[in-house]
């Protein structure tokens, strides 16, 4: 399908953009990537009357270093994650898992910001962001404020963005050594969402988890923190019945939707099956 007709902004600052969602409301979209947003303009599920591209605005674009964190701008592309020896020596689970994201072709378009914004639980980076205890950097007419990754989704589509924000950048503290790391995602075929996926981050020492973060992918109406299951982890070997334990948890806050890629008892097992390959990725790795 055609969507309907919009009209096109292009600033070049944030602050050009920020005046422009002031001024226009509610009828305004940003354009990240676009890979979110205009196959629901096709299908007509989405009817902005203004798009704001934010495209050619260099200040949203880069991965640095900056007080202790690593900042990446919202508008850097999955390809240049992947590509960024910072990130590969800091936080490879980001490079990692943008491989896992879609194909080529998207990659080199597709934002780490637009991605997280869209709110969808099917995108990766949310439960991604969860398991690395991100922040979000949202910049609006008054000022920047901080949101953490765990606190920003409020449901599908919904997050903590005012309309007159701007999601300008993501931080993350760089891994400390020995960390353990692995997202692991089932999916129909190359380029698909996930029919379920987890992120784990995990530290051990004497043969048992002193720390661990769980985020998990499209089995709720928004990526989900495993809490308990991170309980069930803490001060156990990894072992069958710590991740029997685990599974059990994971399935327990589950709430997925059926659909296309499985019913809901299908997607439940399936995300304790990819919390679980991933602990025993992540403990292979820490040391």
């Amino acid at each position: 399908m055609i969507p309907p007709s919009f009209a096109y902004h292009a600033p070049r600052s944030i602050g050009e953009a920020l005046s422009l969602l002031t001024e226009l409301g509610d009828d305004a979209k940003l354009l990240a990537g676009g890979h979110s947003l205009l196959p629901m303009m096709k299908l007509r599920f989405a009817q902005p009357g203004v798009l704001i591209d934010i495209n050619r605005i260099p200040e949203l674009r880069g991965i640095r270093e900056e007080g202790g964190k690593i900042r990446i701008g919202a508008m850097t592309t999955e390809s240049e994650l992947i590509a960024s020896p910072l990130l590969q020596e800091h936080l490879p689970l980001l490079a990692e898992a943008a491989r896992m994201i879609a194909d080529p072709q998207v990659r080199n378009r597709g934002t780490i910001g637009g991605d997280i914004a869209h709110g969808d639980p099917g995108n990766d980076h949310p439960a991604i962001a969860m398991a690395l205890d991100a922040s979000f950097v949202l910049q609006g007419p008054a000022g920047e404020r901080q949101v953490p990754a765990v606190d920003f989704f409020h449901g599908t589509y919904m997050t903590a963005l005012a309309e007159n924000e701007i999601l300008t950048a993501i931080l993350v503290t760089p891994f400390a050594s020995g960390t353990g790391y692995a997202y692991q995602k089932l999916k129909r075929k190359t380029g698909d969402w996930a029919t379920a996926g987890a992120a784990v981050v995990m530290r051990m020492a004497g043969g048992v988890v002193t720390q661990v973060s769980i985020g998990l992918t499209n089995v709720a109406p928004t990526a989900l923190r495993a809490r308990d299951a991170e309980k069930a982890l803490i001060g156990q070997p990894v072992n069958d019945a710590s991740l029997a334990a685990v599974v059990q948890a994971v399935r327990a806050v589950c709430d997925p939707a059926e659909d296309l890629r499985g019913d809901v008892e299908y997607k439940t097992a399936m995300a304790g099956e990819m919390a679980k390959r991933a602990i025993l990725a992540a403990a292979a790795r820490c040391r």
